[in-house]
């Protein structure tokens, strides 16, 4: 297999491809050993890139625990020939990285069944040091400007750990698997050291959006990270977020098959002649393929096909279940219960509804060679990939690649991944076997004009998004320039102390300070965000600083400020820039703002929501209605509200203000940047000015300051301003050192 186009055109430097197994195969003969390349969705997926003759692929080669010293320099030989280094593992520690914690816990986590994940994950440790040393031979082979490209469940920590070792290097990382909701993945004890361990990569890949959607949440709720969505060259838009002072983005990429080379082997005539053996006249055909396994449904798949035949007279001794079972991970105990289960079903199911020569279920458990599998789907009148859940399922697309005689009918799980790109199969709920059973009827008496239209739908769908495609869509996002992405990274402190330079050594000074998540961290209420004394004592000192002005400018009520803040010599904003009360005064003074009439056409609306989601709460200001759910569990606030809110704002005088989980609705013409206008006619902006606010609401604020102002984003979302600080700490620590006098 030559390199794509789409892959050839790619900048791309050397690279190193790490996955826990290599693609090959080692095998002994007569005591001589040979190594072959294996077949296999990664290896088949990444034959193009790494036939760069300068790549290198890091991996297991499988178990050599029994070869001769010998054998092993000699397979070291056929390693170095076919450009791949292997990383030695014992069989103790395969069973317990690989059997015990990859596919003992992660694997039945993240396919949601977790009453099969073990009561204690016994084998963390084991994990950790094979993904060390994983870490620590890639860091080894790399080379200045080599980009490495992780792949799988199997090495989540491997991306951290080698960014420790090699901190210039481009890493990336694609997940072959489901990435669970966050509720059920905060429910891994390891929780904190998985995503830790993701996020040392520069690119991460998911299948499907929903994967993406689940692990951008899991990180926000478990690390307390701030997810980004931005336009960007995917159709589907990245997200991105700042860890580190670094960026991370999150890229969907569906991963493919290689469609012409399918579609090649099924129009050869072995592969012909082997399908029509395989049919038989007056008969008609399903056919099922995979690897033994719980996430696969397979007893319900036949539990349905039994459905079927009891359903329908007519069928019985005139239609077959061909089930090829690929046998796997037999050391586990749950997959050899797995395989007497199916056994078992296969036996009862077979004992019941033969009739006359016709035995409903041939069941094969071995696996086949590629010809043999592209002959079963061209033998097939119905192809079952029913999951229980699945990461993409590539047999459904390599289904589809091998049906160039645009026949065949795709029965699809809508719980594997494929089913986003593969909406013309016909799609079930693999929970749902009287309704699977159904789905398998229509199937079967399709018209044929109803069959090749699906047919044409999917082959084109599967044919644009092959694996080239996949590969050069994840490498080009992975050699792209990441510094367009993203907030920038936090200013580097010897500007920081030019900034406090000038202002030191200016005669007057105007501060102008954002309150919640600028100088507090955000509380799961508004009513427990009071300030602490480290902060009104930083705050009243700078206040009695000679020829200095500070500013709070904030979202909160003017009763929240006033009772927290009035003892001091500040000025006080309150509502966006609705209410001010000026140095040296007591009373408030409101702006005109339009008639607040709207407000109950809105509030119905909000108090649904808090209706319908516990822990959501409204808060009413003068201007605005604020729905809060920061004790909700909610992440974002939910799509339908979102596009109420939007479109309240298209026909009233209404603004919607997104922020740190909450959604407000304010009067239109109210802002922060009002503040700067009426300090401006009051002569309250001379001198040199400086400005602190971390979300989108502080944007108006910065528009409206002089052009000189220092404008100082707090936090990661990203802002028009001059200047960047990390967080609440970071922005406290910089408002005193403005308190030391300078060389000091």
């Amino acid at each position: 297999m030559l390199r794509s186009r789409a892959i050839e055109e790619l900048p791309i430097p050397r690279l190193l491809l790490v996955s826990n197994r290599l693609p090959i195969t080692v095998r002994l003969e007569r005591g001589q050993v040979a190594a072959e390349r294996s077949a296999g969705g990664l290896a088949t997926g990444l034959r193009g890139v790494h036939a760069d003759p300068d790549s290198l692929w890091i991996g297991w080669p499988g178990d050599t625990s029994r070869l001769t010293p010998g054998q092993r320099a000699e397979l070291g030989r056929h390693l170095d020939a076919m450009r791949v280094r292997s990383v030695p593992l014992s069989p103790a520690e395969v069973t317990a990285y690989y059997d015990g914690f990859a596919n003992g816990v992660l694997w039945p986590l993240f396919h949601y069944l977790l009453d099969r994940v073990p009561l204690e994950a016994t084998s963390w440790d084991a994990y950790v040091r094979v993904n060390t040393r994983f870490a620590d031979i890639t860091a080894e082979e790399a080379r200045a400007g080599d980009i490495a490209w992780v792949h799988d469940y199997q090495l989540c920590l491997v991306p951290a750990l080698l960014r420790q070792r090699r901190p210039g290097l481009r890493i990336g990382y694609f997940l072959h698997i489901p990435f669970p909701s966050a509720e059920v993945f905060r429910t891994l004890a390891m929780r904190e050291a998985i995503l830790e361990g993701l996020l040392g990569a520069d690119v991460i890949g998911f299948h499907t959006a929903a994967y993406r959607r689940h692990f951008a949440d899991a990180v926000s709720l478990v690390l307390g990270h701030r997810v980004e969505r931005s336009a960007a060259p995917d159709a589907e838009g990245a997200q991105e977020l700042r860890v580190g002072g670094r960026c991370v983005r999150l890229v969907v990429a569906p991963m493919g098959v290689d469609f012409a080379g399918l579609h090649a082997s099924a129009e050869s005539v072995g592969v012909n002649a082997e399908a029509t053996a395989l049919r038989e006249p007056g008969t008609h055909l399903l056919l099922g393929i995979d690897r033994l396994d719980y996430t696969k449904g397979i007893p319900r798949r036949m539990l349905a096909f039994e459905r079927l035949l009891e359903r329908e007279p007519a069928l019985r001794g005139t239609t077959r279940l061909l089930q090829v079972a690929v046998p796997s991970r037999e050391r586990l105990d749950a997959y050899r219960q797995m395989r007497r289960q199916v056994e078992e079903l296969v036996g009862r199911i077979n004992g019941l509804h033969t009739y006359g020569a016709i035995v409903p279920i041939h069941y094969v458990y071995r696996a086949l060679t590629e010809e043999q599998v592209v002959a079963h789907y061209r033998a097939a009148q119905v192809m079952l990939v029913t999951p229980l859940r699945d990461g993409m399922n590539l047999v459904a697309k390599e289904f589809v690649a091998a049906r160039g005689d645009l026949d065949g009918v795709l029965l699809l799980s809508e719980l594997a991944g494929a089913a986003d790109e593969l909406d013309a199969a016909v799609l079930v709920n693999p929970y749902d076997i009287s309704g699977t059973a159904t789905a398998m009827a229509r199937a079967l008496t399709m018209p044929a004009l109803e069959r090749r239209a699906r047919m044409t739908a999917l082959r084109a769908r599967v044919e644009v998004g092959d694996v080239h495609a996949w590969a050069a869509r994840f490498l080009g996002h992975l050699t792209a320039p990441l510094a367009r992405i993203g907030p920038a990274s936090p200013t580097p402190v010897r500007r920081i102390d030019d900034v406090l330079a000038t202002l030191r050594a200016a005669p007057r000074r105007v501060l102008l300070l954002d309150y919640d998540g600028t100088l507090v961290p955000f509380a799961p209420r508004p009513s427990l965000a009071a300030p602490d004394a480290a902060l009104l004592s930083l705050l009243h000192r700078l206040a009695i600083l000679p020829g200095t002005a500070v500013h709070l400018v904030s979202g909160r009520r003017r009763a929240d400020l006033e009772r927290w803040f009035g003892h001091l010599p500040l000025g006080l904003h309150a509502e966006h820039g609705l209410w001010s009360r000026w140095p040296g005064q007591t009373a408030w003074v409101m702006r005109p703002v339009p008639p607040d009439d709207w407000k109950a056409l809105v509030r119905p609306t909000l108090e649904a929501w808090t209706e319908r989601v516990p822990g959501t709460a409204i808060e009413e200001k003068t201007a605005s209605l604020a729905f809060h759910y920061r004790e909700s569990g909610l992440l974002e606030a939910p799509e339908e509200l979102r596009r109420a809110a939007d479109e309240y704002a298209r026909w009233l005088p209404v603004d919607v203000l997104p922020g740190n989980r909450v959604l407000e609705l304010r009067a239109r013409g109210t802002s922060k940047g009002s503040i700067a206008t009426a300090m401006r006619e009051r002569g309250e902006l001379e001198g040199v000015v400086l400005a602190l606010g971390d979300d989108t609401t502080d944007i108006d604020l910065f528009a409206a300051l002089p052009a000189d102002a220092h404008t100082v984003q707090v936090g990661d979302v990203p802002l028009p301003a001059r200047h960047r600080v990390d967080g609440v700490e970071a922005a406290r620590a910089l408002l005193e050192r403005l308190l030391v006098p300078e060389g000091v």
